[in-house]
């Protein structure tokens, strides 16, 4: 992998790529953001911010993934229950150590979620647990007490 500072442009264009992903504003991607590039084929792979993975680029559709740290800043910019899912406080302590959330321990869910779509795991308090990719709706999640919800990626206690 090859890192180095982001241009101008390729910030800009992430910028614009979070603000369709996730709808939030240029302060989501900071200006000191490095990016690892393929060596291969030149593309970015991830954001770097702090030495610390922030979000990963997925080589499909050039949509994001989401680490931790990303995690807590859109947890502080999104209006709630915007991207959320809502674990009861028993299942909090597994989430966060990256297990997986069933439906069963949904207690709310934002409902626009759709499959496939990056989330933000919160216990009851709105504290961030972990990330995932959404398996169900979020209507879905809520209505129904069988199968898996999320498939955590990482948990903030990993």
């Amino acid at each position: 992998m090859i890192r180095r500072r982001l241009s101008d442009q390729e910030l800009e264009e992430l910028r614009y790529i979070a603000a369709l992903q996730f709808g939030v504003s240029g302060e989501f991607i900071p200006e000191e953001a490095k990016g690892e590039f393929s060596k291969n084929t030149l593309k970015l792979r991830r954001v770097i911010v702090d030495d610390k993975p922030y979000l990963s680029v997925r080589a499909s559709d050039y949509r994001f993934n989401l680490h931790i740290p990303s995690g807590l800043v859109l947890n502080r910019l999104l209006p709630h229950p915007r991207l959320r899912v809502y674990v009861m406080e028993r299942y909090s302590e597994f989430v966060a150590r990256g297990g997986n959330v069933f439906c069963k321990h949904v207690m709310m869910a934002d409902p626009d979620i759709r499959p496939e779509d990056e989330v933000l795991v919160v216990d009851e308090k709105g504290n961030l647990l972990a990330v995932g990719r959404a398996v169900k709706p979020g209507w879905e999640m809520v209505f129904y007490k069988w199968g898996e919800a999320v498939r955590i990626r990482q948990g903030v206690r990993e």
